[in-house]
């Protein structure tokens, strides 16, 4: 029950129906009460938290390649929003509550830029070696895009990547392997960017790769 100390006019202390009174430093204000929730955990909740959780910790490493990799649908949301938005949707498999990522079917960048064609990766002494077929002067590819290659290492949570490396003339380009992942498997993908970092290419997905 709220309580009137100042007359009709005045301010008041306590609950009216869905709204609370209070005084701070004199000042009088008022707030709604927040919503409740009857059932805050039924399956179809805790199935959609699940899928969140699995597309966060994916997203989380390669947060600086998703904020070039999504900017194109950066708008009235981050890049990051964006990109949890897609692969919420596209890129988890199985059924609840053992959803898992679907790799092939993830994106790390998305948008009208043509993507890498005849793309491949492979594993030689400490180095993870891309190698893609030179289709600049099609649709809107340019020779001076930028690849973007990423290698995602889920055991133990972590990436290495580069938004800017090797131009698509040049048809290769090389990713440091990690001494500490020797022994883990990791995902591979390659994406493109254009010169003034306007236009981004669909992610390809490479396979999965043992770092020996």
């Amino acid at each position: 029950m709220a309580t009137i100390k100042q007359g009709i006019l005045g301010g008041f202390s306590g609950k009216v129906g869905t709204v609370v009174g209070r005084t701070w430093k004199g000042i009088h204000y008022m707030r709604s009460l927040p919503t409740s929730v009857r059932n805050p955990r039924t399956e179809a909740q805790m199935r959609q938290r699940t899928k969140f959780l699995i597309i966060i910790n994916f997203l989380k490493p390669i947060t600086p390649f998703i904020r070039t990799g999504f900017k194109a649908y950066a708008n009235k949301q981050t890049a990051f929003n964006a990109a949890m938005s897609y692969n919420v949707s596209n890129a988890i498999s199985g059924d609840f509550p053992d959803f898992k990522i679907d790799y092939p079917n993830a994106l790390v960048s998305r948008g009208s830029l043509l993507p890498a064609e005849d793309a491949t990766a492979t594993v030689a002494e400490d180095k993870m070696t891309f190698a893609w077929a030179d289709n600049s002067g099609t649709s809107n590819a340019q020779a001076t895009d930028k690849a973007m290659a990423l290698m995602y290492n889920s055991v133990k949570g972590e990436a290495v990547f580069d938004t800017a490396s090797a131009e698509r003339s040049a048809k290769t380009a090389n990713l440091a392997i990690p001494a500490g992942w020797t022994g883990d498997t990791v995902e591979i993908y390659l994406g493109f960017v254009s010169e003034d970092g306007s236009l981004i290419a669909n992610s390809v997905y490479l396979g999965q790769k043992p770092i020996a």
